[in-house]
């Protein structure tokens, strides 16, 4: 890919609420081919991700070469998803990881006193390094940049031991490292450990270990610290970004008049889970539109001056509650997981939040898939004017 405007493609995250960006990716598939586009032609020069949205961007990449084959893995994976290929949910699982991790917030006073080493999160999501290879191809990642057809892949983490928001790039291009306030960037050969730390939800799966510059982090969920979504596809050298989110950007006001309730652990839960996830993309957004706004008003000698270029954006998030979703198909979970939820408040509407990034069974990813791809249609004239069809 030689062509000076390079596109970008941001994936972020969202736990299962991920399977959105493949209804989004199909629709964006199907309009381009009727518009004249080679199937197996890739519309990105640059793919960055988080958390799960980190996963999809891994598995597109590694297709490059054949978009439409890429979608097609990625709907065959979220449309026949289970709970059980991503965390394990049979009692017995629960009983080491979700029971013991409950009991250690209650009694952590006198199980510190136990040799045996405490639970590290609420999931065990060992069954998920077994998807994981199942979808990916990574020898084949090295290929497609070997031979062009992709300029750029960044997945995204957040070290516990450095406190620092961290981008690990692949590619072949020389792009040297970027370092910011509490982010820095760090080239290197994305593996399967790399999507397990940046997916790992905080508390709900555990921290993976990654070696950086020598020495060893714990690193979890990237979303964590993002201050900046988009920049990693900008740093990486992208003029035109599609950014899909996981969630609504902006909520209407709710009804004052409504009377409040204390909220259940899996309210506010969903609500930090909110902060995590969507907060500081809409930022970014926003941000970003303000500065293509200021330039847009600059003369051309002063334009010419400055290290800031206009980035063309389109976003596209959903149009309806992924809670208000997810409310409707908690009775699809395993007993055990539904038992565990319903304990802090989790399967009552209210607290559907946290529900919404733990529900991997393709009745709610079928769903959300489907408005991925009403969402996107609805858009199809900002999509042709994006790729320039």
């Amino acid at each position: 890919m030689g062509t000076e405007k390079k596109t970008g493609l941001i994936l972020t995250g969202g736990g299962a609420r991920a399977a959105y960006q493949v209804g989004v990716l199909q629709a964006i598939s199907e309009i381009l081919w009727e518009s004249g586009w080679r199937p197996a032609r890739n519309p990105f020069d640059i793919i960055c991700g988080t958390s799960a949205g980190a996963i999809n961007a891994t598995a597109l990449a590694c297709r490059a070469d054949n978009f439409g084959e890429g979608v097609q893995k990625l709907l065959d994976v979220w449309q026949n998803i289970e709970v059980a290929q991503v965390y394990r949910a049979d009692s017995l699982g629960m009983i080491r990881s979700g029971a013991r991790w409950l009991s250690l917030l209650s009694f952590g006073w006198l199980l510190r006193k136990w040799r045996a080493a405490p639970p590290r999160s609420l999931l065990d999501n060992t069954p998920l390094v077994g998807l994981l290879h199942r979808m990916l191809d990574l020898p084949r990642l090295d290929m497609v940049m070997s031979e062009g057809l992709l300029h750029a892949l960044a997945v995204t983490a957040s070290s516990y031991t450095g406190g620092q928001h961290i981008t690990f790039y692949q590619t072949i291009a020389e792009i040297a490292p970027w370092v910011r306030m509490q982010r820095i960037a760090l080239q290197d050969q994305i593996g399967v450990e790399h999507l397990l730390a940046s997916s790992a939800i905080p508390f709900i799966f555990p921290a993976t270990p990654l070696y950086l510059g020598g020495h060893r982090e714990y690193c979890g969920d990237g979303s964590m610290r993002q201050l900046a979504p988009i920049s990693p596809a900008i740093h990486l050298g992208a003029s035109k970004v599609l950014v899909v989110g996981a969630g609504r950007l902006t909520e209407p006001a709710r009804d004052a008049s409504e009377t409040a309730r204390y909220p259940s652990l899996a309210q506010i839960a969903g609500h930090a889970m909110s902060s995590i996830f969507l907060d500081g993309l809409a930022v970014d957004i926003e941000r970003l539109e303000r500065v293509n706004k200021t330039l847009s008003m600059l003369p051309p000698e002063l334009l010419a001056k400055t290290p800031l270029k206009p980035v063309e954006l389109l976003v596209i998030a959903p149009s309806e509650r992924l809670d208000d979703i997810a409310s409707r198909h908690i009775s699809s979970l395993p007993a055990p997981i539904r038992t565990m939820l319903s304990g802090i408040g989790a399967t009552e509407t209210r607290g559907a939040a946290l529900a919404s990034y733990l529900l991997f069974e393709s009745t709610y990813t079928c769903e959300l898939i489907r408005l991925g791809q009403r969402d996107t249609n609805a858009r199809k004239e900002d999509v042709l004017a994006f790729f320039g069809s």
